[in-house]
């Protein structure tokens, strides 16, 4: 560029001391207007460094660290353990969900303890995914336990009922 470039009567000269000028004095822009010229001049800024990650203060760990608790494993009275005692059939959830005893909560239940069933009928729902699944009875019998309370989540394989 030659020194003969005039904006707003201002030569090239002129307008590189302004652009030190803002440099200098930590301005972002100048603008000047003269009649119909005007002119922009605007810094180059460097992005601000991002700020430091604060650290975490240090964690003090014992060299003796507290003696774990011992984890009851006890298996509690209603599962498979117990009913085997007592013989007869075990109904298993055959799904992982939640066991309803009746088809709605203003509904009886489907049965109960000492009802007489037969293979094929209902006798829970286990509800998985918004799904109601009616479970039918494998077995001929009397309903002589029910390991679960309604409304209780229940996993695969996991003992329901007894039916002698």
């Amino acid at each position: 560029m030659s020194e003969k470039i005039i904006a707003c009567n201002l030569t090239l000269e002129e307008i590189k001391n302004l652009s030190a000028y803002l440099n200098d004095n930590g301005l972002e822009r100048i603008k000047i207007k003269n009649g119909d010229s005007e002119i922009l001049i605007e810094a180059k800024r460097k992005c601000p460094p991002p700020p430091v990650p604060q650290m975490m203060p240090p964690v003090n760990f014992s060299a003796n660290p507290p003696a774990a608790q011992p984890v009851n494993n006890a298996v509690p009275e209603k599962t498979a353990e117990k009913p085997v005692e007592f013989g007869g059939n075990i109904v298993k959830s055959p799904i992982v969900g939640t066991f309803y005893a009746a088809p709605s909560p203003d509904k009886p239940p489907f049965v109960k303890v000492g009802d007489k069933v037969k293979k094929g009928d209902v006798i829970m729902i286990i509800e998985s995914m918004k799904l109601m699944n009616e479970i039918q009875s494998d077995f001929d019998g009397t309903v002589d336990r029910i390991l679960v309370s309604d409304g209780q989540a229940v996993e695969y394989d996991q003992p329901v009922m007894i039916i002698k």
